[in-house]
């Protein structure tokens, strides 16, 4: 936790609300994003039980699974499912738009859109990971068919479980970790992941202060818990006599119909509660102006879900189970460079981010007093546009002479430092000579320069192009590795073991743990 957050948690304890802790909404919501509650069976390893799902606040739809540990009920709700999340993905595949490659000179294509699914906290991510490393591998045809949209629906759950691990994508959104990313609350982060405490911290009701919210918010009779988990109680005393009936009723359909409608009516109202406060989390996220830089980190997913589709549509097959050396090391590098890319660019989007790397000495903010944006160097083969600038700051400067610093006003210059004079009234004159979005001439077009007066924040922060780095074809995996991957067998998911939340004997899903 850093020292900014700590305080704006002490803060929030002593004023009874949350408090913010970004000026800028740092993820992108789409115009329609995808709302699904997952409801799983407790004691059983990813039993879907219920979901609602819907695409506006006043569409909800909800899906029952009056058997969890039937599997042939599991799969015709993984259809259900289907029916409503494959015609949305495919929604946003209407449309392309051109995209410039290599300096201008070709283009490519992607959608000019792309889905958000959100859900209400990591744990339903979690859900929809397991869910469809449960059905992509499936088959629709065998001794146990399912129906021909479940494997593809667990295709395009696995993705959406890997964009969400990806640093700054927005495909998958937890709304717990959303929230939490522009709010610090008076209550632990575990406490956090309670969507209607984190709220009640939030958004408490009239008259209330966020703790009071936050602990009637804990009450399960007030407020179901957020999924996809259930409450004991729940399970023991309500959940479980209905379940009883709907089995015991094979033989008389009234009273099977009866008991699937009171099943009904009990998940719709244990998951209606957090259904709306997902909607009321969109509301909030959205009162807040998006970064300048967000636009930019939806145009990754937009790439990442044409690049897919374009996958599935060529015959592509499924994810596999685990990732050979190579393709973990390449994975692993790709998002260690996004996750360093993305705390750059949080902090130059939004003042009270980069607050935390002022505290740290990564960062100063000073006023320019002197400036030479004339200045020519000739000590080259030939003379180059090099002004200086003197910064004049109150605050610690922990870089050394030499050190190139970046400033968010003009991210793509470089301002050397070429002089550091601390001064005796506790300021520090910084002299900087500026390199880089100048043009490539001898004098600089307007703007480019800072002038006298203007106050710039200076970081060692850079949010420049970070070369991938250099990795063995998968056929050239070292023997320290594993050596090269063998082929995959042929996966055959028509077994007689059934599920993996069952746990059966020779199932393939247990495989995939």
């Amino acid at each position: 936790m850093s020292t900014l957050r700590a305080l704006a948690k002490a803060q929030a304890v002593a004023a009874g609300l949350a408090q913010p802790v970004a000026t800028v909404r740092h993820l992108h919501l789409s115009d329609r994003p995808l709302v699904l509650v997952p409801l799983a069976m407790a004691g059983e390893a990813n039993a879907p039980l219920a979901a609602m799902v819907g695409a506006a606040p006043d569409a909800a739809r909800l899906l029952v699974v009056p058997q969890p540990r039937n599997r042939d009920q599991r799969f015709a709700f993984a259809a259900e499912l289907a029916a409503i999340v494959l015609p949305y993905l495919d929604s946003f595949r209407g449309v392309s738009e051109a995209v410039p490659v290599d300096r201008g000179r070709d283009v490519r294509y992607r959608y000019v859109d792309a889905p958000q699914l959100l859900v209400p906290n990591p744990a339903g991510v979690t859900f929809l990971r397991l869910f469809g490393r449960s059905t992509r591998f499936r088959r629709p045809d065998g001794e146990y068919p399912v129906h021909p949209s479940v494997p593809l629906l667990g295709r395009w759950l696995t993705f959406l479980a890997e964009r969400a691990e990806h640093p700054g994508s927005a495909a998958l959104v937890a709304m717990t970790e959303a929230l939490t990313l522009h709010w610090a609350t008076g209550q632990s982060a575990v406490e956090d992941l309670h969507l209607p405490a984190l709220l009640g911290w939030i958004d408490p009701p009239p008259g209330h202060t966020g703790a009071e919210a936050a602990a009637r918010a804990e009450d399960p009779r007030l407020c179901p818990p957020a999924g996809p988990a259930t409450d004991p109680d729940f399970d023991n005393h309500r959940l479980a006599p209905i379940v009883a009936a709907y089995a015991e009723a094979d033989d008389d359909p009234a009273a099977r119909a009866a008991a699937y409608a009171e099943l009904e009516r009990l998940l719709r109202d244990q998951l209606a509660p957090t259904w709306e406060l997902l909607w009321r989390g969109v509301g909030l996220l959205r009162a807040l102006p998006p970064g300048a830089r967000v636009p930019g980190r939806w145009d990754g997913d937009k790439d990442a879900f044409t690049g897919y589709a374009e996958h599935v549509d060529a015959g592509g097959g499924p994810q596999p189970r685990r990732d050979g050396a190579v393709a973990a090391a390449v994975r692993l590098h790709r998002l260690e460079r996004a996750l360093a890319s993305y705390a750059v660019q949080r902090a130059y989007d939004d003042p009270l981010v980069m607050a935390e790397h002022r505290l740290t000495g990564e960062a100063f903010v000073g006023e320019v007093t002197l400036a030479d944006p004339k200045r020519v160097d000739d000590t080259g083969k030939r003379p180059v546009l090099r002004p200086r600038i003197q910064v004049v700051t109150t605050e610690p400067v922990a870089v050394p002479v030499g050190a190139t610093l970046y400033s968010p006003a003009r991210p793509s210059q470089k301002a050397k430092v070429v002089f550091l004079t601390p001064g005796a009234d506790g300021k520090t004159e910084v002299v900087l000579e500026l390199s880089g979005g100048m043009g490539r001439g001898l004098t600089a077009p307007p703007g480019t320069v800072p002038e006298v007066g203007e106050r710039l924040c200076f970081t060692t922060l850079a949010d420049t192009f970070l070369p991938a780095g250099n990795f063995p074809a998968p056929e050239e995996t070292p023997w320290t590795h594993g050596g090269p991957p063998a082929a995959a067998p042929a996966v055959d998911v028509a077994g007689p073991a059934g599920d993996p939340a069952e746990g059966g004997d020779g199932d393939p899903a247990e495989e995939w743990s």
